[in-house]
């Protein structure tokens, strides 16, 4: 067996989630070890979409040029009866959203994470090993995490000792069994048929999402790429993705989509069938070992937010316990991970549940009810606006979410991420630590002891988007967290200023 050297975390699982944790970390300047069972990117298409939120992520880690390069922006919906006629269809603005991105992003997830494996080299800080497959995670007596993972490429037996540990591996994941955690059934299981296929040929058809409604074979198509399609059926009792291998097998479920083409000029990428499920981990947190991603959540693809939830989990831990590890934060800081993301991710999942249900349940009841209701939507006030909106919930009370209880309130949610007159987003004018945003300038001593906490201020133009977002919600100043959610708002500066915390070891000094 051998002994390695001690990072303060390991990040147990390669995927988007744990290399986005890994590279904020790195940013942040917390060195860690990132094991993953697989040799290399897993090169099988599964997430295909992500919103304009998570995009925002995306360019804080520095690939948003790089991820426009192999992603297209949606169009929009399009729910379909059974007989494929068009109930409803909800176009989306081409115009970049008040994060300033596209609201809806389609892409192949390999190339997604060829691209985070990529930009994770500019970190030294972060080592990569694959072929590790995590045997054991242990609690030792001094308080250290010890973690036992076999070298798959030669079967030799390895241990590290570090402070922390996440969980980033996957539905199946080692670690919450290794902290005897229980996933929550949420009572939505569907086996559901998943097509990759590619063809040069144009297949004319809308360039947005087909959401088909139907009880008996709710489908969904969508264009990943340029040549990139996908479709999702619902499997019948009795089928199998094994009857499903050929396109000459396939031409009942995808003709509609494809008369144009000769089955030569379709190459399937992938054929398979999955569970669609919703669950939820009980709890994210054993002592200093917590789940992120699919090992704390699972959410049918309906709503197009199970990769954006893992990323969503990154980022809001990653800037605490980069904290912690600074001396910054409290130990109790991370008490607010589980406390701020466990209801939104649960929201979301109840909100695909939702839209699952409302493709596939009622029979011919519901095909009756749907298109009376469906084709009638867009008569609803603000109805067209949720359903292709990308805004998620506000993020639950914590010791870093204090609601006001205005109408509009800000906390919990987003700031925006306008251009300023220099060029530059937000975002990168504020940095990666703690901000103060507001109307009104601060005093000399103000500045001063925001300075001293590492704490960033923008003073907004009273006709600007800030200051008009600021109004929404009846406050002059905000505190912006360094995942950009607001912490608190109100009029009084001086009241805001005193409850920034001290981040002035945490605050990213460089992206390299």
């Amino acid at each position: 067996m051998t002994r390695e050297a001690s990072p303060p975390v390991v990040i147990v699982g390669a995927g988007p989630t744990g290399t986005t944790a890994a590279t904020l970390l790195a940013q942040f300047g917390v060195g860690c070890l990132l094991l993953d069972r697989w040799s290399a990117v897993y090169p099988q298409p599964r997430a295909v979409h992500l919103d304009d939120e998570i995009y925002r992520v995306l360019a804080r880690l520095g690939i948003a040029d790089e991820f426009a390069a192999i992603s297209r922006p949606a169009h929009g919906l399009r729910l379909l009866d059974p007989a494929l006629r068009v109930l409803a269809e909800f176009r989306r603005d081409t115009a970049l959203s008040v994060n300033g991105y596209p609201q809806a992003n389609m892409f192949d997830q390999p190339d997604l994470e060829t691209l985070l494996r990529t930009n994770l080299k500019r970190y030294p800080s972060v080592e990569v090993r694959g072929d590790a497959e995590v045997t054991s995670i242990a609690e030792r007596s001094d308080g250290r995490i010890r973690v036992t993972y076999v070298d798959r490429a030669d079967d030799s037996l390895h241990t590290v000792d570090t402070d922390y540990v996440l969980g980033c591996d996957g539905a199946n994941s080692v670690v919450r069994e290794q902290i005897s955690v229980r996933m929550h059934d949420l009572k939505f299981d569907q086996r559901w048929l998943v097509i990759d296929a590619a063809t040069e040929t144009d297949l004319g058809q809308w360039d947005g999402v087909h959401q088909v409604c139907d009880p008996v074979r709710a489908g969904t198509f969508m264009r990943i790429g340029p040549a990139r399609y996908r479709w999702e059926f619902r499997l019948l009792p009795g089928e199998t993705a094994d009857g499903f291998r050929t396109i000459e097998a396939l031409r009942p479920l995808i003709a509609p989509w494809t008369s144009n083409i000769a089955d030569d000029e379709i190459e399937l990428i992938r054929v398979t069938e999955y569970t669609f499920r919703a669950r939820i981990a009980g709890r994210w947190r054993r002592g200093n070992v917590f789940l992120l991603g699919d090992a704390a959540h699972l959410t049918p693809p309906f709503i197009g937010q199970g990769l954006g939830a893992g990323l969503r989990d990154a980022v809001n831990l990653a800037w605490k316990l980069a904290g912690v590890i600074a001396g910054d934060l409290p130990q109790s800081a991370l008490d607010s991970y589980e406390q701020e993301r466990k209801p939104h991710a649960r929201s979301m999942i109840r909100l695909a549940l939702a839209v699952g249900w409302a493709m596939t349940a009622g029979g011919d009841f519901g095909n009756a009810v749907r298109r009376l209701f469906v084709t009638r939507m867009r008569l609803i006030p603000g109805l067209r606006k949720k359903i292709v909106g990308s805004r998620t919930p506000a993020l639950h009370r914590s010791a870093f979410v204090r609601p006001t209880h205005v109408p509009g309130q800000l906390p919990g949610t987003l700031c925006p991420n306008p251009v300023g007159l220099d060029g530059r987003r937000l975002d990168e004018i504020l940095g990666n630590g703690f901000a103060v945003v507001t109307v009104t300038p601060p005093t000399d001593a103000q500045r001063c002891d925001l300075d001293a906490r590492g704490a960033e201020v923008h003073v907004a133009a009273h006709d600007s988007v800030l200051a008009d977002w600021l109004r929404s919600g009846h406050a002059a100043a905000a505190i912006i967290r360094p995942d950009r959610s607001v912490m608190c708002a109100g009029r009084d500066l001086q009241k805001l200023c005193e409850l920034v915390p001290n981040f002035r070891h945490s605050r990213i000094r460089s992206h390299a």
